[in-house]
């Protein structure tokens, strides 16, 4: 049954017409908030956990995977902002991880770690290699050199260097950057330059009870049976997808983001320049609106959640939109359960593009 903050214009149609497809596509939830001036809606559909059958909110928490990569990115560049680092220093220095294991064929900068074409490789494929590790490496925490670790048992190509390469490796090196430029943890960091400065009460990066009343459960399946996937303990403290927010919590933070509340006006237009592909440092460049401007995305996903949250340059227009689909086999057992997930994700964008320019362009 679906909850909402208030009544639907017509220009939101499409968007919740887009969820009410997807549950009848068997999700277990889905929940969004559009912000516009003058205007804001949300709703959710769906259930936050399978056996127990409580509905879902518009204000529950979710884990919103690589979202977190444009948090992580932007507390980046508030160190730069502040003279910590450059943005073209190299960085093999900072990394011990950089001196033993991996040894990268070249000096890698922070833009470089920033806008995936580092060429370093996913650390995930190392640790997920059969149906049997999707079960125990979940389940443990899997802290920041533990990944870079299981990165270096994987060839680093010098040819790699300078090309788009999506690799979660990437911003776990950030993280460990940042650690050593503040000397603190990277959730205290993310905490003093994002959470509580934004009053971002929805918003963790630490250890949280996925039995939480508010906290919609996402599911797998393994071998024909079903088990609830996220949040597991591989992902609590990951700078690259250990975030756990609300829909809301992420339009406040796009909002402060892309009015200047958050860092530089430069630091913000070398976030939103495509370096390679269409992503940028930490954010996905899409298609300009009717008046000439580009939107810009941040997407994560994992095999039980896809989260797009959206921004127009301006700061105007926020959405974010989160599914929980329906269980699956991992890609170990089905090649062809990736493309299924990121097709969901596709038919988000074009939604929320949709809404955009109904609400904007009609």
């Amino acid at each position: 049954m679906p909850s909402h903050a208030n009544s639907s214009p017509a220009a939101i149609e499409s968007l919740d017409q887009t969820m009410q497809t997807m549950m009848s596509q068997g999700a277990v939830a889905v929940v969004a908030q559009v912000r516009w001036p003058g205007g804001e809606w949300s709703k959710a559909y769906g259930v936050r956990d399978l056996d127990t059958k409580e509905p879902a909110r518009p204000g529950d928490r979710v884990p919103v995977a690589s979202v977190t990569k444009t948090m992580t990115a932007v507390c980046v560049l508030k160190a730069v902002d502040e003279g910590l680092i450059g943005l073209d220093d190299p960085v093999n220095a900072l990394l011990e991880s950089f001196g033993t294991g991996l040894r990268p064929p070249g000096p890698i900068t922070v833009r470089q770690l920033l806008s995936h074409t580092s060429g370093m490789p996913p650390y995930g494929e190392a640790l997920y290699r059969t149906v049997d590790d999707l079960m125990t490496v979940s389940t443990q925490k899997v802290n920041m050199q533990r990944a870079l670790q299981a990165a270096s048992t994987l060839p680093w190509e010098a040819r790699s260097i300078g090309s788009f390469l999506y690799s979660d490796s990437n911003y776990v090196a950030l993280g460990l950057i940042l650690e050593k430029l503040r000397g603190k943890s990277f959730p205290q960091i993310l905490r003093d330059d994002i959470i509580n400065p934004l009053a971002l009460t929805g918003t963790t990066l630490d250890e949280t009870q996925p039995s939480a009343g508010d906290m919609i459960k996402g599911y797998i399946t393994v071998r024909g049976q079903r088990f609830a996937a996220s949040p597991v303990p591989e992902q609590f403290g990951s700078p690259s997808h250990g975030v756990i927010s609300t829909m809301s919590d992420m339009n406040d933070f796009l909002e402060a983001l892309f009015n200047g509340k958050l860092i530089s006006a430069g630091s913000l237009t070398e976030m939103q320049k495509a370096v390679e592909a269409p992503y940028g440092l930490g954010l996905f460049v899409w298609s300009n609106d009717c008046k000439g401007q580009p939107r810009f995305f941040a997407r994560g996903g994992f095999l039980d959640f896809r989260t797009i949250a959206m921004s127009s340059a301006d700061g105007s227009y926020q959405a974010t939109y989160t599914l929980a689909p329906a269980p699956l086999p991992s890609p170990l057992e089905d090649p062809d359960m990736l493309r299924k997930r990121d097709l969901m994700s596709d038919q988000i964008v074009s939604a929320l593009l949709e809404t955009h320019e109904r609400l904007f362009c009609q």
